[in-house]
């Protein structure tokens, strides 16, 4: 019995998401998605990080595994539309998926002529746009925010996105978790495993530095295709 408080401890901290402070509970209001905490609050300074790099910078290693053009795309957890606006750039045509209003006001203000359409619809149950097929998703800084019980769910949602032979590229976070915000530590070998589960094929795998040189923070880069 001595063991029990430390070993419960160990469980709550196994897969811990960082606290949300009160002040930030408006950000799950209505039917906000609880992995987006402290997104509607830090939307305006989020603008000079996510458009302070390019496409091209955060996803290099991966453009080799781009589908040929025409194709359609579908960017989950899209931000500010960088990675939309790129991909429409290249001859896609893309729908990007944001749940937070705040920052798909700021996307359809910066890449107004992009082409891009915006939805608000989130994982797990993308249930907006679950009817659609696509040739590539991307996943990028998103897996992160999913809890553990979420994420076999949100891994079906999202092959079940992909047209036969469909392309799935993710870019997962480790490392400290900012304040305010709801993050987990995903081990690639979970997602792995749940690809295979949901009829995927891995094409890809690397771990890179954070652009923004933040401390600790590594990211990790899957590809895979649908058979």
């Amino acid at each position: 019995m001595r063991e029990l408080p430390r070993l419960l401890g160990e469980l709550a901290s196994a897969d811990q998401a960082v606290s949300q402070p009160a002040d930030q509970a408006a950000d799950q209001a209505g039917d906000q998605p609880a992995g987006t905490v402290g997104y509607a609050a830090a939307a305006d300074r989020l603008v000079e990080q996510y458009e302070g790099v390019t496409f091209e910078q955060v996803h290099r290693q991966v453009l080799h595994l781009l589908p040929p053009v025409p194709a359609r795309a579908l960017d989950l957890g899209a931000g500010t539309g960088r990675d939309a606006a790129a991909l429409a750039a290249r001859g896609y045509a893309v729908t990007a998926a944001e749940p937070t209003a705040a920052l798909r006001a700021h996307g359809e203000r910066l890449h107004p002529d992009a082409g891009v359409r915006w939805v608000a619809d989130a994982l797990p149950e993308l249930s907006g746009i679950r009817a659609e097929r696509f040739e590539l998703v991307m996943v990028t800084a998103v897996w992160m925010h999913l809890a553990p019980a979420e994420r076999a769910a949100a891994m079906r949602s999202v092959a079940a996105l992909l047209a036969p032979g469909g392309t799935l590229l993710m870019t997962v976070r480790h490392g400290p978790v900012p304040a305010g915000r709801r993050m987990f530590e995903v081990p690639a070998e979970e997602i792995l495993a749940q690809a295979r589960a949901a009829g995927l094929r891995e094409v890809h795998r690397d771990e890179r530095a954070d652009l923004h040189g933040r401390a600790g923070v590594r990211w990790t880069e899957l590809g895979f295709v649908r058979a």
